[in-house]
C-alpha cells in the first residue's frame, strides 16, 4: 500500500468515524479529541488532515453535494422536460437512500445543516436548489411550481432520512419516494397538445 493510498484511506475512515459520532452527538457535541479516541490515534493526527470540526463535517457532506450536482447536470442534458424531471427525480432518489444516515442528521442537527447549506450556496453562478428547480420546473416557474419543487426536494429528503423508517428496505423506500415525487412533480411535466 503506498503512502497516499494509507492516507486516503485513513481520511475515510476519519470521515466514516466523524459521521458516526456526529449521529450520535451531533456535529457541536462531537470534539475532534472524540473522533480521534474513536479512531485510536492522536488528536494531532486528526489535525494532519482537518484544522475544525466544521472542515470535517463539509468533507463528510461534500461527496453527497458533489453527486447531486452531477444528477443536475445530468438531467440537464436530457432532450425533453419529462426526461429531465424524470431524471432528476431517480438521480436524487437514488442518492437519498444511499445517503439515509448523512439525511437523518442534515434533518436533526443545526451544525451539519449550517454546513450544508453553506455549501449550497454557489460562489459563482446558480446555487444548487435553483439549479433543481430550474430542472424541475423550468426557467422561470410560476409561485406554484416553485413551491411544488421545493416541498418534493425537501420532503423527500426528510423522509429517505427519517428514523421511523430506518428499517425499510432501500428497494422499498426507493419505490414509494419516487411514487411520492413522480405524483407531486406531475402536475410540472409539459402537458401535450
Amino acid at each position: 500500500m503506498t503512502a497516499s493510498t494509507a492516507a486516503n484511506a485513513t481520511r475515510s475512515r476519519l470521515l466514516d468515524t466523524a459521521l458516526k459520532l456526529f449521529c450520535e452527538h451531533g456535529v457541536e457535541g462531537t470534539s475532534l479529541q472524540m473522533i480521534a479516541d474513536e479512531l485510536g490515534v492522536t488528536k494531532a493526527a486528526v489535525y494532519y488532515y482537518f484544522k475544525t470540526k466544521d472542515e470535517i463535517a463539509e468533507a463528510v457532506a461534500a461527496p453527497t453535494l458533489h453527486e447531486l450536482e452531477q444528477i443536475i447536470e445530468a438531467a440537464r442534458t436530457k432532450p425533453s422536460r419529462a426526461a429531465q424531471i424524470d431524471h432528476a427525480l431517480s438521480g436524487f432518489v437514488a442518492l437519498i437512500v444511499r445517503q439515509r444516515l448523512l439525511l437523518g442528521l442534515y434533518n436533526s442537527d443545526p451544525g451539519i445543516r449550517r454546513v450544508v447549506n453553506r455549501s449550497f450556496a454557489a460562489p459563482r453562478g446558480e446555487d444548487l436548489r435553483t439549479r433543481m428547480r430550474t430542472v424541475l420546473a423550468g426557467d422561470n416557474p410560476g409561485l406554484g411550481d416553485a413551491i411544488t419543487v421545493h416541498v418534493v426536494f425537501t420532503g423527500l429528503a426528510i423522509a429517505g432520512g427519517a428514523p421511523e423508517y430506518a428499517s425499510v428496505d432501500d428497494d422499498t423506500l426507493r419505490h414509494h419516494l419516487l411514487a411520492v415525487g413522480r405524483r407531486l412533480l406531475g402536475e410540472l411535466r409539459p402537458k401535450r397538445r
